[in-house]
């Protein structure tokens, strides 16, 4: 099994799927199935809303 840093394994590629951003309309695709009841964002307008570290 192969690991990554800090305890994470390495499972080959994730499966993506489609989506579309809540925020700006732009379609784009998560790691995750989108349920419809929360917002979905896309890699910029996530990184906007992300609070500042």
């Amino acid at each position: 099994m192969a690991f990554q840093g800090r305890g994470q394994r390495n499972f080959g590629p994730r499966e993506m799927h489609p989506a579309k951003c809540s925020e700006c309309g732009a379609d784009c695709e998560v790691p995750f199935v989108p349920s419809g009841d929360r917002p979905v964002y896309c890699r910029d307008c996530f990184q906007k809303r992300k609070p500042a570290q």
